[in-house]
């Protein structure tokens, strides 16, 4: 990575001249893992609780939300138009936002990338608390196109006389990766608080805008920590591409473009089973020895198949003993109960 630029108040000075909207509990917590460091041998672990950051059953991306719906109010917005599978942490969390600041939430529902329709994956879980939420479903057959979609519905209320405000899957642009670059900042913060030397930080990659601003946030003010995007799409590759498309447009937008130039990212396959939304048996263990080491809670198609990697690293030899390790729980809970015949 690039030497570090700019200390973390300096970067949230730059963040603030964004619109945001409140919607998380901030800062959440960073905790030691002590038994799951034990069960494993290897560095000292610890978790930073995104999965604690309230609305709607919490996740991390409410941090990208607060600024792209910031944007949304900002522009005066009355509707907001978004997409993701029928488990989707981020349609879940869109809607919550939505509802809170009195948006219409209109969801591109996507069947058939997962192929799993029974029941629980269609009606429980993220789905069932999205219907709460008071979402308005469109369904659409999965083709591959994320924002296609998307893109149609914005333009058919436009027609009606609305004013939509576009929300890319997963929230994952320039824009919504600035919540990661405050997550940077915030981790950074509790770190020196707690008086650690933190060699890594780890999570799950997907949708790409987490991993983007977390590596512009951690280039610019701790360019010492190494960031590993565990793959949980199974495209490593196009994981890898999106990440730095929108890691270029996150840095643009901060005036941080010239000064950090081009960023490595370290996306690591292997660990997300056959496909997207298919239960690997490493996935469930992992799950399963979080649980019962820490009382953590992951879910089987995000922050699960992220501690199977972080696990899998770690059994790998990837870290030495005496490093500290963070891992990023994204959240996901309310996916679990989708899954019931995994458990």
């Amino acid at each position: 990575m690039s030497p570090a630029h700019l200390d973390p108040p300096a970067l949230l000075d730059r963040l603030s001249r964004e619109p945001r909207a409140a919607l998380c509990h901030l800062p959440t917590p960073l905790e030691a893992m002590p038994r799951l460091t034990a069960a494993l041998g290897g560095p000292a672990l610890y978790v930073k609780r995104d999965d604690l950051t309230g609305l709607a059953f919490g996740g991390n991306k409410l941090r990208k939300l607060e600024y792209l719906l910031g944007a949304a109010v900002a522009d005066g917005a009355d509707c907001v138009v978004t997409c993701g599978v029928p488990q989707s942490n981020h349609v879940r969390q869109t809607a919550g936002a939505s509802a809170k600041l009195g948006l219409e939430c209109h969801v591109v529902t996507l069947k058939g990338r997962v192929a799993k329709d029974d029941a629980a994956y269609l009606t429980s879980g993220n789905a069932l608390v999205t219907r709460l939420l008071g979402a308005v479903a469109h369904e659409v057959a999965w083709s591959g196109d994320r924002n296609g979609a998307i893109e149609q519905i914005a333009a058919d209320l436009r027609a009606a006389g609305r004013r939509p405000y576009i929300v890319p899957y997963g929230g994952s642009n320039g824009r919504g990766a600035l919540g990661a670059v405050h997550a940077a900042c915030e981790l950074v913060g509790q770190i020196g608080e707690m008086g650690l030397e933190v060699t890594a930080l780890a999570h799950c990659s997907g949708s790409a805008g987490t991993q983007a601003g977390l590596g512009v946030g951690l280039a610019a003010v701790a360019p010492e920590i190494r960031l590993i995007g565990i793959d949980i799409d199974a495209e490593p590759e196009r994981v890898l591409g999106d990440v730095r498309r929108i890691a270029a447009e996150t840095a643009e937008l901060l005036g941080l473009a010239d000064t950090l130039g081009d960023i490595e990212f370290d996306v690591r396959a292997g660990f997300a089973g056959p496909a997207y939304g298919v239960v690997a048996p490493e996935t469930v263990e992992a799950i399963e020895l979080a649980a019962r080491c820490e009382g953590l809670v992951t879910d089987p198609v995000y922050s699960g198949r992220g501690m199977a990697g972080l696990i899998g690293l770690v059994r790998g030899g990837e870290f030495e003993a005496g490093e500290a390790v963070v891992f990023l729980h994204t959240g996901g809970t309310p996916g679990l109960f989708a899954y019931p015949d995994v458990f």
